[in-house]
């Protein structure tokens, strides 16, 4: 029983011990004070009730003294409090000291907190890195298109990174501007002879302005003749002049039409008011007998007419039989 009670009192420290090395960081303490770094063993503690890990802050200040950057443990603790990246912070500021580079802690942690990697931003402001555009494509004044391709190359705007616009604005601008560049050549073959026309137009209209980002160069890396869009166009015209035509035609032919139909009918009417005519003719004749209007001298004579014009159209038709018919 005795020596379950030791063991229990050992492990009963044991735990003691680790709970107040856990809350208390004496080693850590150690590594500041031998770095310079002036931090108290109940600031510590603090800290970890605060839940801020204290090893993060300590060795974020530790960098920062050894680079000569004068920041505080407060300000590192409210910063990832806030949600903040310490660490990447304490990088940005060092490496923009040493660039000499205008960066204030202040100003590093608002970049951070916008959701901006700050030491991103500052290695961009060092080392400036190219952007490729897409394919833009773009009609000279002559109808042919051409396709063009940029490199841009830009450097991180430190003061505008919060609130400043990002790559793909300058994207945007940059073939906005190649798309005007081009339309407003009246030839594409100014363009291809002298490419670098559309770099100097592109520039010249401040194109980074309220970005993120300063635009160094705008260099064109290829230039292609795509199709004759003029000619395109003409041809869609010409083909819908064309049906256009065909519509009026086709109008005119069916007026045509109904006009040749109305003078059939009209010619039907001819020739049924002219048969009804023909059909009064034996009554006529037959009242000028009865009146004696008319002997049968005067009959027979007519009759000799008949058959005198019956001869001449045969001799004129000779394929038609019997007695002339009025032409349809």
């Amino acid at each position: 029983m005795e020596n379950l009670s030791v063991i229990f009192l050992i492990a009963g420290a044991l735990i003691l011990l680790m709970i107040f090395l856990y809350f208390v960081p004496i080693s850590l303490w150690i590594t500041a004070q031998f770095s310079n770094v002036r931090v108290g063993l109940l600031e510590l503690v603090f800290m970890r009730i605060r839940k801020v890990p204290p090893s993060l802050i300590v060795n974020s200040m530790i960098n920062a003294t050894k680079a000569g950057i004068a920041v505080t443990t407060s300000e590192l603790e409210t910063h990832y409090l806030a949600g903040g990246n310490v660490p990447t912070v304490i990088k940005a500021l060092i490496s923009a000291d040493k660039a000499n580079i205008p960066l204030s802690f202040k100003q590093a942690t608002a970049i951070d907190l916008a959701g901006r990697n700050v030491f991103e931003a500052v290695t961009t402001s060092v080392n400036p890195k190219v952007i490729n555009t897409p394919n833009v494509a773009a009609v000279a004044q002559d109808g042919i298109q051409l396709i063009a391709k940029a490199r841009v190359t830009v450097r991180a705007n430190i003061m505008q990174l919060v609130g400043g616009a990002g790559e793909e604005t300058i994207l945007a601008r940059v073939g906005e501007g190649i798309v005007t560049s081009i339309g407003s050549s009246i030839s594409h073959k100014a363009v291809l002879e002298n490419p670098d026309m559309i770099s100097k137009l592109v520039l010249q209209k401040g194109l980074d302005a309220g970005t993120a980002y300063e635009i160094l160069s705008i260099d064109i890396a290829d230039v292609d003749v795509g199709e004759n869009i003029g000619a395109k166009l003409q041809i869609d015209q010409a083909n819908a002049d064309l049906k256009v035509a065909e519509a009026k035609a086709e109008e005119r032919r069916a007026m045509a039409v109904a006009v040749e139909q109305e003078m059939k009918a009209k010619a039907q009417e001819a020739r049924a008011s002219v048969i009804a005519a023909e059909v009064e003719i034996p009554q006529a004749i037959s009242a000028a007998f009865r009146s004696g209007n008319l002997g049968i001298m005067d009959y027979y004579k007519m009759q000799n007419i008949q058959s005198d014009t019956d001869m001449r159209n045969s001799i004129a038709h000779p394929g038609q039989s019997g007695p002339t018919k009025p032409r349809e």
